[in-house]
């Protein structure tokens, strides 16, 4: 069975909108996984995090892959990014995730589904709006105004 599901992609090392827009090119070649759907890039100062700026987008994706696989998959391209964890927070090469899968919730050890940051972040949000503006209200939107995000633009 196909899921709907929307991936959270970000990055704030080395040259972050490639590395991001990479991974957004790796989604569709992810086993039982088709439709790939992406938003703009945005620019976003680190939020409880430290480093440069991060470039953010959200990916819509179809997939037969169960969440905890699709967390596994996205995982593993983290992985082919160089990503490392330092620490709690450290500055990402890349980080992938998982947002929402369906209507799915999960909260295990491994996985919390929708995403528990999800709409606290202006990051998330506007990229998820772009392309799903049925998932975001106008009053999630202007809970995170204030939060600095911009279209990315090279």
């Amino acid at each position: 069975m196909r899921v709907l599901a929307y991936v959270g992609l970000g990055a704030n090392l080395g040259n972050a909108a490639a590395t991001v827009r990479w991974a957004m090119g790796q989604l569709q070649w992810l086993p039982g996984t088709s439709r790939v759907e992406y938003s703009s890039l945005y620019r976003s100062d680190p939020v409880e995090a430290s480093g440069p700026d991060f470039i953010n987008a959200v990916a819509a994706i179809h997939t037969c892959l169960t969440a905890p696989g699709l967390l596994c998959e996205l995982q593993h391209l983290e992985q082919l990014a160089g990503r490392e964890r330092p620490y709690h927070h450290a500055p990402r090469t890349l980080d992938l995730d998982l947002l929402l899968y369906g209507d799915g919730r999960i909260d295990s050890a491994d996985l919390t589904v929708p995403h528990p940051r999800l709409y606290r972040r202006a990051f998330v949000l506007l990229p998820l709006a772009e392309i799903a503006p049925q998932l975001v209200a106008s009053w999630q939107l202007q809970a995170v105004r204030s939060q600095p995000v911009s279209l990315f633009e090279e």
